[in-house]
């Protein structure tokens, strides 16, 4: 009897451990993505900007907006002006914000009418280095990162929502609900 009731209690007892079980690995996983957004933010675009060889094979969540798009013989190049990132890695409005510029490097085939300039775009991948290319009458150093992904930020989520305003009684307005005109 005594066996009876223990295998009974193990066998009541096993889907909560399965359930805590589970808890425990998605709570963990939870905590996994945290640190690995953590990590890639750890370093700022103003270190690698100063120092893009240094921080080679680090990786790292830029954004901005396109500046241009080109496709080259083996990759694609996107030059980027940098904006601060938010808490959910998109990149900010305020252009006067910006601390450079960066070149990010897609090795796989991306079509250029993709990301057209003024495309707001989220860049997760790893320092290479940097290149150097003109900008106006100058050279300028660019950081390079080699894509790992690419969050493009639709133009609808960049348009603050808006509010209707109050344009006084409506065609439903009244005691009943009926259609507008009342006959």
């Amino acid at each position: 009897m005594g066996h009876k009731h223990t295998l009974c209690y193990t066998v009541a007892m096993f889907p909560c451990t399965l359930l805590s079980t589970l808890i425990l690995l998605v709570t963990l996983a939870g905590c996994v993505s945290i640190q690995e957004a953590e990590d890639r933010q750890s370093l700022t675009f103003l270190q690698v900007k100063a120092a893009p060889d240094s921080f080679k094979g680090q990786p790292v969540a830029f954004g901005g907006k396109v500046l241009t798009t080109r496709r080259l013989k083996d990759s694609t190049r996107i030059e980027i002006l940098q904006l601060p990132l938010d808490r959910s890695l998109r990149p900010g409005y305020d252009l006067t914000q910006s601390q450079g510029r960066f070149i990010a490097l897609q090795r796989e085939f991306l079509d250029p009418a993709t990301l057209p300039p003024g495309t707001r775009i989220t860049v997760t991948g790893e320092v290479s280095g940097s290149i150097t290319m003109p900008l106006d009458e100058t050279d300028y150093t660019y950081p390079v990162i080699n894509i790992k992904r690419v969050q493009v930020w639709a133009a609808l989520e960049d348009v603050a929502p808006r509010i209707r305003p109050y344009m006084g009684p409506g065609p439903y307005w009244g005691p009943y609900w009926r259609p507008w005109p009342y006959w």
